[in-house]
């Protein structure tokens, strides 16, 4: 959706209307989940919400929403003989959220796209369902101090700014459920927060060819990179053109003044490449420890031998750290998939990265059986595995 609203924005200020469908609830094995969005404009189709399934008959609801601007809350599923014309084959259900985008429809959108291009965390709260017709489609956009517009309702614009935060505090997009008015334990009001928090942060310590890699892989999973090293000669934005950051300083010394600043959270994935005892188990120390609270990185990796990881768990024990705490680490980082090349061993910590946040256990799909696509949220696992 980030990626979609340059286009929204761009259309908004050129006083053009488009069409924003968007996955608000999946059930099943669903291809997409809450968030993803297609978009219909003057350039033609843009996204996803099906990954081919449903495009078409989406696109045909766009032309309707376009047209009269009425809000349009779609279920697609596998229902009927017709399931594979205009339903999901692999057997999921999904809502999707069909609404025009223009400057009377939605005149907060510079809001949202000033906060996102500061990488400031702000949500959309769009009500999808209710009695009244006339109040689906009505938004308000919060941030973590301000709501802006208002949903007609003193009582519903409070409850849903703080479920929103809520939301947006984890970097969730969700449907919440009130009652016409905004009551917590009533129904008929569905609003869907759509969260658009800063990108996770990948941390890459080592300036090695495999942290190239890493970091290259990185930025493709929708990381925001940075690479640091002691060592200048090595640390240079040259070596590293898919990070977003390259820092010259000692390991354990940037996290420190990091995590201090609060720009370390439970979204955070740290890779330690360096595989030497005067990089590593300072900085292990520091961030395998207790005092992360609800900030404790979703994943902590760390590369080398067999060999390697034995001494590091020793110096780690030596140092004063616990099994639990020990616990927290991957290591010898990266999945069994048998790789040797940098690029083939960025696959593999990508992989365990995304099994380990999605509760995935890295099994071949043609071995198992159930449902294919995770529905665990990846925005808040802190990921434990045996000393």
């Amino acid at each position: 959706m980030q990626d979609l609203l340059a286009q929204v924005a761009r259309h908004w200020e050129a006083g053009e209307s488009t069409a924003l469908a968007t996955v608000v609830q999946t059930w099943h094995s669903a291809p997409q989940q809450p968030g993803a969005a297609l978009l219909v404009g003057p350039e033609g189709i843009t996204g996803s919400v099906s990954g081919g399934c449903v495009e078409g008959a989406v696109y045909e609801l766009a032309q309707d929403v376009l047209a009269d601007g009425i809000p349009q809350l779609v279920r697609y599923g596998v229902a009927d003989e017709e399931a594979f014309e205009v339903g999901l084959t692999c057997g999921g259900v999904l809502d999707v959220f069909v609404e025009r985008i223009d400057a009377q429809t939605f005149p907060a959108l510079s809001t949202v796209t000033a906060s996102v291009r500061s990488l400031q965390p702000v949500a959309v709260a769009t009500v999808i369902r209710h009695p009244d017709p006339s109040r689906v489609g009505s938004r308000i956009v919060l941030d973590p101090s301000s709501v802006h517009g208002t949903l007609n309702s003193a009582r519903a614009d409070r409850a849903i700014a703080e479920d929103g935060r809520g939301l947006l505090a984890h970097g969730t997009s969700s449907v919440l459920h009130y009652g016409p008015d905004g009551e917590r334990l009533g129904t008929g009001m569905d609003v869907f927060v759509r969260s658009f928090a800063p990108p996770p942060r990948m941390v890459v310590f080592g300036a090695i060819d495999f942290a190239a890699a890493a970091a290259r892989m990185g930025s493709f999973l929708g990381y925001r990179v940075t690479v640091c090293d002691a060592r200048p000669l090595f640390a240079t934005p040259a070596r590293f053109p898919d990070a977003e950051e390259v820092v010259v300083d000692w390991p354990h010394r940037y996290i420190a003044a990091e995590r201090r600043a609060g720009r370390i959270d439970n979204r955070t994935v740290l890779i330690v490449l360096t595989h030497d005892e005067k990089f590593d188990t300072p900085l292990l120390r520091l961030v395998l420890d207790d005092g992360w609270g609800d900030r404790q990185p979703a994943y902590i990796g760390a590369m080398g031998s067999r060999r390697t990881h034995d001494q590091r768990v020793t110096n780690l024990r030596e140092a004063g750290l616990a099994p639990h705490q020990i616990g927290r680490l991957r290591s010898p980082i990266g999945l069994n998939l048998g790789s040797r090349t940098p690029e083939e061993t960025a696959v593999s910590i990508a992989a365990e990265i995304i099994a380990a946040q999605c509760g995935g256990d890295g099994q071949p799909l043609s071995t198992t059986t159930g449902r294919i696509h995770s529905t665990t949220s990846r925005t808040r696992r802190a990921i434990t595995v045996s000393a």
